[in-house]
């Protein structure tokens, strides 16, 4: 293992992190902030409680797992994507680095970004709404492994695009809906019948009650369906990234 080349890669990353702290950091969390101030107190307040637990609390687990979806995928998508863009990619390419190398320091810095983010916007619901974590191991463990699993897929998504439009495309027209449609702002139990069967289908459904469980101990799935399903992605993932490196597809062409 090169560990040189990938804290090379890992430092380069996140020092760009760095030059951008507006647009990486303080934005998203002033977003999530301003969600906490409209759902949590101002229609928060007119809303019972879900499950015993107060509103502003219930959407918290959702809007750090919405953050943290769309920012692993930016993250991880940008970094991969520009190399390609300068052309520097065939340096990559050609350095005595494997694709694991490559991989373990592009992902690592987006998804160590993606978790500090969302360590910060935790913090900043505490000063909106009473926070209790009843599972705190459980919740580290949800929020690094979505952050990596996330940050696999955004890796894959920089090596498709060939545009700076499509770095968009996915963030922004699927994950996002099927993040505010799985669950974030609601209980899926507090839908028909039939539109709870449809939500079973959306995998962020289960992402976010894993995630909700640790805070509150309740969900409308099982903490063991929504681990399994959460490692069913990561696996598709690693896949997907060991194919693309193994046959070059988008890379040297």
């Amino acid at each position: 293992m090169n560990y040189r080349a990938i804290y090379a890669i890992y430092r380069f990353e996140m020092a760009r992190t760095g030059r951008t702290l507006l647009q990486s950091i303080v934005s998203p969390v002033i977003s999530t902030a301003l969600y906490f101030v409209v759902f949590g107190a101002a229609i928060g307040s007119r809303i019972q409680a879900i499950d015993g637990v107060s509103y502003g609390a219930f959407i918290v687990p959702g809007l750090i797992m919405l953050s943290l979806l769309t920012h692993s995928i930016s993250n991880a998508s940008f970094g991969i994507y520009f190399p390609k863009f300068v052309g520097t990619i065939y340096e990559l390419l050609s350095a005595p680095i494997s694709f694991a190398e490559a991989t373990v320091a592009y992902v690592g810095a987006a998804a160590t970004k993606s978790v500090i983010l969302g360590a910060i916007i935790l913090a900043t619901a505490a000063l909106f709404v009473p926070l209790q974590v009843e599972h705190p191991f459980w919740m580290a463990a949800f929020l690094v492994l979505t952050a990596v699993t996330f940050s696999l897929f955004g890796f894959v998504i920089g090596i498709w695009a060939d545009g700076f439009e499509k770095l968009q495309f996915v963030p922004m027209l699927v994950v996002t809906p099927l993040t505010f449609l799985g669950g974030s702002f609601y209980s899926i139990e507090m839908l028909p019948p039939f539109w709870q069967w449809v939500s079973l289908f959306n995998p962020v459904v289960y992402l976010v009650n894993g995630f909700r469980w640790s805070f509150h101990g309740t969900a409308d799935v099982g903490i063991a369906v929504s681990l399994a399903m959460t490692l069913g992605i990561l696996a598709i993932c690693l896949a997907v990234v060991w194919w693309i490196f193994k046959t070059g597809w988008r890379l040297k062409n």
